[in-house]
């Protein structure tokens, strides 16, 4: 390899694990609060009043950010203040300037079902969906709808039925923001890194065999276009005319709502949030396995599901394992 051969490749490295950190619609609302500052700067209590998240949420994505280089951080008494790095700033700015309702108006649906103006359908999406969550400002529920189509825009494979995706997206990641720990039922959220496996037949296993008993979640760190297909026989198994299951991204709505956070092979990449329990599953990826090997993983999986529920609901009656297609 030539030298501006290994130099190129560790550039698009570099633009590769940035843009990946730039992903998070969380982190570009606190780029954009840092950016934004009368004086350029933020510190952690400032962004976690602003975002209404806890302080450890904020120092994660802060750390994250600050990681690839794109803010920079001092110290100064008891407070850390975080700023944009001065090589970043023209870049920042030209993205916050382009985030939505701009960006959003660029993410237009195929040819054969283009909206005009994508923002003005998910406002009035937006709109319907305030009045079934009155105690949520219209606000943040505007915010969430266009964050969540603009997350799950970057997955070619959802576009055809996108508004109606994005509106089953943002009922949850609502519900996740007004949910009652002290009342709710026992709440689960699965993790993985494509959401397009283990994540969505743990998440599935659990409807199956507890209704309504215990709410659940699932997500990815990096989401996937489409569920992996021999995991989509084995949905459509569990749960006939449900819907079709998608990948969808990490929100820190997600994690803080939960009671139990299982994480499958996609590292600490959750937040780390006071009063939730974290697990971490050690089970395979049904993309790299053999049809064989997806039996065995989803054999695995379904033993920690039913322990996990004997756990959380022990009055619940656990039927005999569910018998799944082969992939």
């Amino acid at each position: 390899m030539t030298t501006s051969h290994a130099i190129g490749s560790e550039v698009a490295v570099t633009l590769a694990t940035t843009l990946k950190a730039l992903a998070e619609p969380l982190r570009l609302r606190m780029l954009s609060a840092i950016a934004s500052s009368p004086t350029g700067e933020s510190c952690v209590c400032d962004l976690a009043d602003l975002a209404a998240v806890s302080q450890p949420t904020v120092s994660h994505h802060l750390k994250v950010l600050k990681d690839v280089g794109v803010l920079v951080s001092e110290r100064r008494g008891t407070w850390v203040w975080y700023r944009v790095a001065d090589p970043f700033k023209p870049a920042v700015t030209t993205l916050l300037d382009s985030f939505a309702p701009a960006a959003i108006q660029r993410l237009h649906l195929p040819a054969h079902r283009e909206l005009e103006d994508v923002d003005a359908v998910l406002a009035r999406r937006a709109g319907e969906l305030a009045d079934s969550y009155p105690t949520v400002d219209a606000s943040l529920v505007l915010s969430t709808v266009r964050e969540s189509y603009t997350a799950l825009a970057r997955a070619a494979s959802v576009t055809p039925h996108l508004v109606a995706l994005t509106e089953r997206f943002s009922r949850q990641r609502l519900d996740d923001v007004q949910r009652d720990r002290e009342t709710a039922r026992p709440q689960v959220l699965f993790v993985c890194v494509a959401n397009a496996g283990r994540s969505q037949l743990a998440a599935a296993l659990v409807r199956a065999y507890a209704g309504d008993r215990v709410v659940v979640r699932s997500a990815g760190s990096t989401p996937g276009a489409e569920v992996h297909p021999g995991v989509t026989e084995m949905l459509d198994a569990l749960a006939p005319g449900a819907g079709a299951a998608f990948p969808k991204p990490l929100t820190d709505d997600a994690v803080r709502a939960a009671d139990v956070v299982v994480t499958m092979g996609c590292g600490d990449v959750c937040p780390v949030i006071p009063g939730v329990r974290y697990e971490e599953w050690l089970v395979g990826d049904p993309a790299l396995a053999s049809p064989d090997g997806l039996a065995a993983i989803s054999g695995e999986i379904d033993h920690r599901v039913r322990a996990l529920l004997s756990d959380l609901v022990p009055d619940l009656t656990l039927p005999a394992s569910k018998e799944l297609p082969d992939a």
